[in-house]
C-alpha cells in the first residue's frame, strides 16, 4: 500500500490530521470532504481520493466522523507508536529542534543529540536532551531504538554524517543541510532547504513589485 501512495498524498494526510485535531479539540463531530477541501484550497474529489487509498473511511450522508478519521490517520501515518528521534549536530539549529515542544505533542521523542566536538559531549539541551559523541551513534541507537535521524550540520559534513547514520542502521533521515545527499534505496531521505524556500518567497515578492512598477 505504501508504494502505491504518492508523497504528495502523504503530505496532505498530515495537513488533514492537523485540521482534524483542531476540529476534535473544538468538539466538532463530523466533517465533509467539501469542508476539508475549502480549508486547504483543494478539490473535494482529491480529498476523497486521498482517503480512499486506505479503505472506505467515510459515512454515506454524513461525511467523516472526526474522531474516527483522526485515529485512522494517526495509524496510517504511524503516529500511534512512539518514534525516537536523534539530532545530529548540537549547534543553534540542533538545540532549537531538540527543544521544540511540537515534536513531543505528535509522538516524536527527541532522545539524543550527537556532535563531533568533544567539549560538547555530556552536556544537555535546555530541556535535557543529552549530547553524545557521533562515534557512539550506532551503540546509542541500538540501546534506545532510534528510528529517525535529523541532520543539522554544515553542508561540508553532511554526507559523512549521513553515511554514519546509515551505518548505524537508521532508515529514515530528515536533512536540513543544503545540497544533495546520497543514501541507499532502503533509506528514506527528506530534505528541508531553508535557503530554497526563502528564495522562492523572494521570487514572489519580486514578481509583485514588478507588477506594480
Amino acid at each position: 500500500m505504501a508504494d502505491q501512495v504518492s508523497e504528495q498524498t502523504t503530505n496532505r494526510l498530515s495537513l488533514y490530521l492537523r485540521f482534524l485535531n483542531d476540529l476534535d479539540t473544538n468538539g466538532v463531530r463530523t466533517v465533509s470532504s467539501k469542508i476539508l477541501a475549502a480549508q486547504f484550497g483543494l478539490n473535494a474529489a482529491l480529498i476523497r481520493k486521498d482517503l480512499s487509498h486506505f479503505g472506505d473511511l467515510g459515512v454515506r450522508g454524513v461525511g467523516y466522523v472526526v474522531k474516527d478519521l483522526r485515529q485512522r490517520l494517526r495509524r496510517i501515518l504511524g503516529l500511534d507508536r512512539r518514534l525516537n528521534v536523534a539530532i545530529i549536530g548540537a549547534g543553534n539549529l540542533g538545540f532549537a529542534l531538540a527543544d521544540y515542544p511540537g515534536f513531543r505533542q505528535e509522538g516524536f521523542r527527541i532522545v539524543a543529540l550527537f556532535d563531533t566536538v568533544r567539549a560538547k559531549v555530556g552536556l544537555s539541551s535546555r530541556l535535557g536532551v543529552r549530547i553524545h559523541d557521533i562515534r557512539d551513534l550506532k551503540r546509542v541507537s541500538r540501546r534506545v531504538g532510534i528510528t529517525i535521524a535529523v541532520i543539522a550540520v554544515p553542508t561540508g559534513a553532511a554526507q559523512v554524517v549521513v553515511n554514519t547514520v546509515v551505518d548505524a542502521g537508521i532508515k529514515a533521515v530528515l536533512n536540513f543541510a543544503p545540497g544533495a545527499l546520497r543514501v541507499p534505496r532502503d533509506v528514506k531521505l527528506k530534505s528541508v532547504d531553508l535557503t530554497v524556500s526563502l528564495e522562492s518567497l523572494s521570487f514572489h515578492l519580486a514578481r509583485g513589485e514588478g507588477a506594480r512598477a
